[in-house]
């Protein structure tokens, strides 16, 4: 409920107010897989939809149906919202827990996975039998310098990565050939102020908001130590954060 309430505030998954750049994300790009992966008969699946943005951008527009699920009803009205805006593209959203997947066996061709969590048995199971899985995640180590600092954020205190645990259970649910790519990356934010838009819209910092903490009586924002980190990454390109992510493609059968 925690994390429903928390997406269902922010309301969407749109950062184009936030100024930064990306440089040197590498050569593996999960829509570009998609794509490959996909054809004008293709029903996919996107779990973790959010409001719809990356999936109306960025999925190939010719392939049969897209499929988009969220847990945060305030998302999936707004990503109803926004297919209005792409009328070329072939897409419905729906409220869903991406643990417990309300879908029949063997119905999509391609489960898209996108910094959201997984049941990689359930995506198996109504994925079709040459169907394939294509996932973007974070990994424990994103934004290590920052969480550090802070002393707590996103998989801080997981003994394990977040992309072994994922490569572990996509290989003990069926799949046949799966593929893990690192992803390495430096973002950099032109003002503190986008970098703080940021840090309020994501989870990267657990409990980091600008409205009161009722049990302690003070902002959870600790303004100290988030002038502490723009001081000590301020560059000439900007604020950095390095970014680590991982990719990992999955198919149900080895195709040669």
């Amino acid at each position: 409920m925690k994390e429903i309430k928390f997406y269902d505030k922010i309301g969407n998954w749109d950062f184009s107010d936030i100024k930064y750049f990306a440089e040197n994300e590498g050569k593996w790009d999960m829509y570009e897989e998609i794509e490959k992966y996909s054809n004008e008969k293709s029903l996919i699946l996107d779990l973790g939809t959010g409001g719809g943005e990356k999936v109306l951008k960025n999925m190939p527009k010719k392939v049969g149906m897209i499929i988009g699920t969220d847990l945060s009803p305030q998302m999936i009205e707004t990503a109803k919202k926004n297919v209005l805006d792409y009328p070329e593209v072939k897409a419905k959203f729906t409220v869903m827990d991406n643990l417990k997947l309300e879908f029949p066996d063997e119905l999509f061709d391609i489960v898209v996975a996108r910094h959201t969590v997984i049941n990689a048995k359930e995506i198996h199971r109504i994925l079709t039998k040459s169907g394939i899985l294509i996932l973007r995640g974070v990994d424990k180590y994103d934004c290590w310098d920052l969480k550090t600092l802070f002393g707590r954020g996103q998989s801080f205190n997981n003994k394990k990565a977040i992309s072994e645990i994922d490569f572990e259970n996509i290989k003990k649910a069926g799949f046949k050939e799966i593929k893990q790519i690192p992803i390495k990356f430096n973002e950099y934010y032109k003002t503190p102020e986008d970098l703080l838009k940021l840090l309020l819209k994501t989870p990267i910092l657990t409990n980091f908001s600008e409205e009161e903490d009722n049990e302690i009586s003070k902002p959870k924002i600790e303004k100290e130590l988030f002038e502490e980190y723009v001081k000590n990454n301020t560059t000439k390109k900007g604020i950095v954060l390095r970014r680590n992510y991982y990719g990992i493609v999955a198919k149900n059968r080895i195709i040669y």
